[in-house]
């Protein structure tokens, strides 16, 4: 009878695949990574980033556009650009830059890290930071500032009317600029359109008031980003369409408009059973740009993307230990982890989102239904459902042999969102967080980013001493 855990998984899924697989002791390997070695040196709970990831990442997208680009014979050049918000970390920056990528930010200190980092000689003055997001006093004086030390390929993204004449105020020197389309959402949105941008009526009288007599500025970058992704839908190709309406209709009018940013919106695996054609999206979204532009007789754009979560997603992990189990009722089994889902993977609980979910270990033992529960005392400290099934399947819990179970790709904005270094829920402590690399031999080692958060640190950020 085929009754243990890795009997399920090959029943359900292509096992094993190119990120997990397991040693012949049912121990779970992540990108050839020995993860019951990591539990070993570290213990639970932890977070892991595995930096090779990123880069791969990067290298995959930027040579999926390329390969479009050159298929479809496109004119405008490609460029790479990293959502700083999604993981702000210096290790995630470092590893990012390695591939000679661009910056967009969203937030005046997003800024100050440019300039670490440009200090640091890891970014040039000649590298593109597309600033976006609604733009405080603190944010507009920052990108000024940017402008006039030199910095040659800033564009200031304009999500409302007032930005223009504010930078204004700040520099006097010439800049670039862009403008971001407020797309309209899904029809299952409580709203009609995004907050973000400037509505498509509005745009060409705005460049015709603000941009186009204006000596100072130049337009070069229309903007436009699909808050539920990149995907084969016709919901996004009809806005796609859209936006280059838009965008033929100013660069007949703006001879210096070059530019199409797409936003970011590539999807990361977020199930076993995950499946996304993405040399297909690359190669579409080229062709029907070109085919666009040919038809109304304009230059074929250079392309931006803005890649966060799919740079840095699948490059994280978290890692637990089933504490103990809990029957609550004759049916209902409750799987306490050393940890909290509402601190540590916030967006489990606040937009319910999944993770893939695998034991690390006792894959050749027989396995049981349970739930997910944190230890935080909030009802809704859980985690209840995969992505494929509604329910959750782990090896059978025993209290003398420790179960430990791994989230992974979960390496975007669960440490900003869940505010990395404070107060959490419960005064739960942030865990430990190691980086996983490899040297010039491709042998993989680890290093201690930081340790887990000690009540002295939360007392003092509570104001006791």
């Amino acid at each position: 009878m085929k009754n243990k855990y890795i009997d399920l998984i090959q029943q359900t899924f292509d096992f094993p695949i190119s990120e997990f697989d397991l040693d012949d002791n049912g121990h779970l390997y992540f990108h050839d990574i020995p993860l019951m070695e990591l539990i070993k040196q570290y213990g639970t709970p932890l977070k892991f980033t595995y930096l090779p990831k990123i880069s791969e990442n990067i290298k995959r997208a930027r040579s999926m556009f390329n390969v479009a680009i050159a298929k479809a014979d496109y004119k405008g050049k490609y460029y790479y650009c990293y959502c700083t918000k999604s993981n702000h970390f210096q290790h995630t920056l470092d590893e990012v830059l390695k591939n000679d990528v661009h910056i967009e930010t969203s937030s005046a200190f997003d800024i100050n890290i440019i300039e670490t980092l440009e200090e640091q000689g890891k970014l040039t003055k000649d590298h593109f930071v597309v600033c976006n997001g609604f733009k405080k006093e603190n944010y507009i004086e920052n990108i000024a500032g940017l402008i006039n030390n030199g910095w040659n390929n800033v564009i200031p993204v304009c999500d409302n009317q007032r930005e223009i004449s504010l930078l204004q105020s700040f520099t006097d020197k010439e800049f670039k600029c862009g403008i971001r389309i407020a797309a309209e959402e899904e029809p299952k949105f409580e709203f009609y359109t995004s907050r973000l941008g400037i509505g498509y009526k509005d745009i060409l009288p705005f460049y015709r008031s603000h941009i186009k007599n204006n000596k100072q500025v130049k337009l070069k970058m229309l903007h436009f980003f699909i808050n539920t992704g990149i995907y084969d839908t016709a919901y996004y190709w009809n806005e796609l369409h859209k936006c280059l309406r838009v965008y033929i209709e100013l660069r007949k009018e703006c001879p210096e408009l070059d530019t199409l940013n797409i936003g970011g919106g590539f999807p990361i695996k977020n199930s076993l059973n995950f499946q996304y054609d993405y040399d297909y999206m690359a190669t579409e979204i080229v062709s029907q740009i070109k085919q666009v532009c040919e038809e109304n007789n304009i230059p074929e754009p250079d392309i931006f993307t803005e890649f966060g979560s799919y740079t840095v997603g699948e490059a994280g992990g978290a890692i637990f230990s089933v504490l103990d189990q809990k029957a609550q009722n004759d049916r209902e089994k409750w799987n306490m982890i050393d940890s909290s889902f509402m601190t540590q993977l916030p967006d489990a609980w606040a937009i319910n989102k999944k993770f893939i979910m695998l034991p690390i270990n006792r894959w050749n033992e027989e396995y049981e239904r349970v739930l997910l529960g944190g230890i935080t005392c909030d009802s809704d400290d859980y985690y209840n459902s995969e992505q494929h099934v509604n329910a959750i399947y782990l090896p059978q819990f025993e209290k003398e042999d420790p179960l430990y179970i791994g989230f992974f790709h979960t390496g975007a904005y669960q440490e900003s969102i869940g505010g990395y270094g404070g107060i959490q829920h419960c005064l739960t402590p942030a865990p430990k967080h190691v980086i996983i690399d490899r040297d010039e031999n491709g042998d993989y080692f680890f290093k201690m980013f930081s340790k887990e958060q000690s009540y002295k640190s939360m007392l003092k950020t509570l104001g006791y001493f």
